[in-house]
């Protein structure tokens, strides 16, 4: 009895997978075959248009998997390329049977029988076998098939195609396949997008060297599914002539990654399954989504400098010998000599031998003997769990302990001791002065972007004079400097922000104090964090501030925390940065100008997105989650969808109960000062972040139609430009908790964690707003003087009063609210105490009494002329001392 097959080939089909699916039908005849789709347009139509039923087409949906005995699978064995034959490939007895042409792979499938030959396309193969076995195809299967060998080997042209290429194809020839329509069957239509697409690839071609041969890797940006991606890619090849080209596609939710190679000397098959996609050396490609556009590119560069060196192992990289301290040394002996070594951590040894048994960081020996604990021993403080590696170890072992496994160095290990060590400082400087894979110019024969003129156009002159000054002294110093951020984002985007950072590679101090020496300034130092601040009095007599820092690489001990700070490149520095479109710097020194941009933060601006740089982002620093959704309001821009992803799943992790809300109130304050703060509060309850901080802050269309009209009231006191300015956090944070309890407002309150000072005075003034707004009420309908009005209203501090006025229906109490804010609280008597004192009046309490009455008459209109306001008085300090006569004591003489 024959097995009952089933045929299928690697998700993501090409031509050749889906023609060899065919000629397996032949093959194995009968059989079913299992088509897992394609991401090519025009293989999408060729299936479509095909009689599924004649050709044995099978739905997953439908599928009966216990009916099958045996599984081919076609030009692929790679387990994670043919999930969807799970059902079978983890059943016990199944036999599986493999038809490839690519080289082994990690997770390849246990097969019973496997057919592979280095050949430019599968189909040829398997055509072969077509051919030794006598069977005839129809000249429409002939066509197919042909056109599975002609995608593979690009007609013939690519570097990978065999003999035996050419001789299937004569074979298919004399089988009656058509040329001519495989030439309509494999032609592209470019769309519009497919154009910008391709555009977009040349003019971010950066080309690298790898074992000498130019590798040019190319990207593109698309907001939505791109097919024939891959198509791009070959026209990308065939227009430049380049040896090797990997093109990187970021679209929807994933990122695709499509390479080409000439030369044996560059194998894009393996750089591919790197990123879990699969090929051969000269075509491979792979569908990520659990990766940013920047690691994708550095996973391509670490695998490209890896073929370069590929006999580089640890030995290559580590430090040798290596420091380190016994087991039962004292914390303060370990804290002396990583500070005497400039150290961040060191390996721990078993007593009198080079063991390691634990590692211990700079950091936590320094606060130990803060502590009092330097008598300690380092054993008690050490990390215990510690991954070692050989000297063999390879480059990307090295890389999944020290940045993967977040281990501070990898001890390298030879006959059981400690050999020597590699740091994350060591990786860092591989990929920074790597010379196997150095960075060219771009395909098209352009330079980096200068933004000289840019800088002379848009910035007035003593910011400008600013920069050149940090240049020239950076110059001078042998400092690399820069002017990185925020302020180089909106210079591109030609709006104000004269918030300069300045970062200097090297000794950010020194240039600090050069500066402030310059300027007449003082310097503020921060060494713990590598950061200084220059103060100084510019030409106007203003004080101003320049905050200068030191290139730094920060990096997280767990969610949420604060950050710890490593000396590292301007590179490294910019990528510890929230946004591709903060990862920007302007070079001032030497290249005055010159734009550095790692990150695609340029492009990211043209395309208004707003993309992290790492997958755990948001992992590491929660509040990036609210900072996402300012900059996406603030400039119109959007959140990409894998940043949307990616936030989504930090608050899935919870990972907002974790922020101190310390860290809250600097967020929720900042997104209170944007001009727009409702399009923010309304974009964080799309994605979830009202709920995961506070739940009860939700915003529901009563409580929106009141922060809209709190914005509006906000924009419109603006305008006014009175100096007395309100706390715009305490503003919204009124109408957040609109119509919630006292409990829950303080627990609010805590929870952003705003101001303790104000704490008291805030929760019971808005207590005393909820009695008050019956009162107001009734007295309007009632048509209280202004001076009643004004006297339950003088209480309230003036966010209390905006939160008032938006909040209330009736128009004329809001008119009044409206000129108690801009006139009558700023009314005084135009009459003075020197003018009673003139009237007789002796300084005291009558006093105040009666200035008062003057103002609520003036606010009545009953006196509002200075002459009116002195009669008044004058009737006033009769009336006083009136009582004061008939309270004095009449004399015992004239008593009766």
């Amino acid at each position: 009895m024959n097995p009952v097959t089933l045929v299928t080939c690697h998700a993501n089909a090409d031509f050749d997978a889906f023609a060899a699916m065919l000629a397996a039908r032949r093959l194995y005849a009968p059989c079913a075959l299992l088509f897992p789709g394609t991401q090519e347009r025009g293989l999408q139509k060729l299936y479509a248009a095909l009689d599924h039923k004649a050709y044995d087409f099978v739905s997953a949906e439908n599928l009966d998997w216990t009916a099958f005995d045996r599984l081919v699978l076609v030009d692929t064995r790679q387990r994670g390329r043919v999930r969807h034959a799970a059902p079978l490939l983890d059943r016990p007895g199944i036999r599986v049977e493999v038809w490839d042409h690519h080289p082994d792979a990690a997770d390849d499938v246990a097969a019973d029988a496997s057919h592979t030959a280095r050949v430019g396309a599968l189909t040829s193969l398997m055509v072969g076998r077509l051919r030794e076995r006598g069977i005839r195809i129809t000249p429409e299967e002939a066509t197919l098939l042909g056109l599975g060998i002609y995608g593979d080997t690009g007609s013939f042209t690519y570097s990978s195609t065999t003999e035996e290429d050419f001789q299937a194809a004569a074979w298919l020839l004399s089988q009656g396949m058509d040329v001519n329509r495989i030439d309509d069957l494999a032609a592209h239509q470019l769309t519009s997008l497919h154009v910008q697409a391709l555009n977009s690839l040349l003019e971010s071609v950066r080309t690298y060297t790898v074992n000498e041969v130019p590798v040019a890797v190319a990207e593109a940006s698309m907001e939505h599914y791109l097919g024939d991606f891959a198509y791009l890619a070959h026209r990308l090849m065939e227009m430049e002539k380049f040896p090797a080209l990997f093109a990187i596609g970021r679209m929807e939710d994933r990122i695709q990654v499509v390479a080409r190679s000439r030369s044996e000397a560059v194998n894009v098959g393996d750089v591919c399954a790197a990123l879990g996609g699969g090929g051969h050396a000269y075509a491979a490609s792979a569908s990520i989504r659990s990766m940013t556009l920047h690691e994708v590119r550095e996973t391509i560069l670490r695998e490209l400098y890896a073929q370069a060196h590929p006999d580089k192992t640890a030995r290559d990289y580590m430090s040798a010998p290596a420091v380190g301290i016994e087991a039962g040394a004292a914390i303060r002996a370990a804290d002396e000599l990583m500070l005497h070594f400039g150290l961040k951590a060191v390996p721990v040894f078993a007593p009198g031998t080079r063991v390691c048994v634990g590692l211990l960081d700079a950091q936590t020996a320094s606060r130990a003997v803060v502590h009092g604990l330097g008598d300690a021993r380092a054993e008690e403080y050490m990390t215990r769990h510690v991954r070692t590696l050989p000297p063999e170890a390879s480059l990307q072992d090295l890389t999944d302990v020290i940045v993967g496994g977040r281990q501070r160095l990898a001890p390298i290990v030879e006959g059981g001791k400690v050999a020597g060590v590699v740091t994350r400082t060591d990786l860092i400087n591989v990929f920074a002065n790597a010379t196997g894979h150095r960075p060219e110019q771009s395909a098209a024969g352009g330079k980096e972007r200068s933004l000289a003129k840019l800088i002379q156009d848009r910035l007035p002159a003593p910011t400008r004079d600013l920069l050149h000054l940090a240049g020239r002294l950076g110059a001078s110093l042998g400092l690399p400097v820069y002017v990185v951020g925020g302020f180089v984002r909106d210079l591109l985007l030609q709006r104000p922000n004269q918030d300069i950072d300045l970062v200097a590679e090297g000794d950010g101090l020194r240039l600090a104090r050069a500066l402030a020496k310059e300027l007449g300034g003082r310097v503020r130092e921060h060494r713990k964090f590598l950061t200084s601040m220059v103060i100084f009095t510019d030409t106007q007599g203003r004080e101003q501030r320049l905050d200068v820092a030191t290139a730094r690489l920060e990096y997280y001990e767990h969610p949420a925390a604060l950050p710890t700070v490593e000396l590292s490149s301007i590179k490294m520095d910019l990528f510890r940065r929230d946004f591709s479109i903060n990862a920007l710097a302007v070079r001032l020194d030497g290249s005055f100008g010159q734009l550095v941009d790692f990150f695609g933060g340029q492009r990211d601006i043209k395309d208004k997105v707003i993309r992290v740089l790492h997958t755990l982002s948001f992992v590491e620093d929660p509040t990036r989650c609210l900072r996402a959704v300012r900059f996406e309001q603030r400039y119109g821009f959007h959140i990409g969808q894998g940043t949307e992803k990616l936030i989504k799943n930090a608050l899935s992790l919870k990972l907002m109960d974790r922020l101190s809300p310390q860290r809250l109130y600097g967020e929720f304050r900042h997104l209170c000062e944007e001009d727009a703060p409702l399009a923010c509060f309304t974009r964080m309850d799309q994605l979830g972040i009202w709920e995961a901080i506070a739940p009860q802050l939700g915003l529901t269309p009563t409580r929106k139609a009141l922060l809209q009209r709190l914005q509006e009231i906000s924009g419109w006191y603006r305008l006014l430009y009175f100096e007395e300015e309100p706390l715009p956090w305490l503003v919204y944070f009124l109408g957040l908790n609109h119509g919630l309890n006292y409990a829950l407002t303080a627990e609010h309150y805590r929870r952003l964690g705003l101001p303790e000072a104000l704490r008291a005075v805030v929760l019971s003034q808005r207590e005393h707003l909820r009695s008050l707004g019956s009162q107001l009420a009734r007295r309007q309908a009632e048509g209280a003087a202004p001076s009643a009005l004004c006297a339950l209203l003088r209480p309230l501090r003036l966010e209390f009063l905006l939160y008032l006025m938006a909040q209330t229906s009736d128009a004329p109490l809001q008119k009044n609210i409206s000129r108690y804010i801009t006139q009558w609280r700023r009314e005084t008597a135009d009459i003075t105490g020197d003018d009673l004192r003139r009237l007789g009046l002796a300084p005291g309490p009558a006093c105040g009494r009666i200035l008062a009455a003057v103002l609520r008459a003036k606010l009545d209109g009953q006196a509002p002329t200075a002459e009116s306001q002195l009669a008044l008085a004058a009737s006033l300090i009769g009336q006083e001392q009136g009582k004061e006569e008939a309270a004095r004591p009449t004399p015992l003489a004239h008593r009766p």
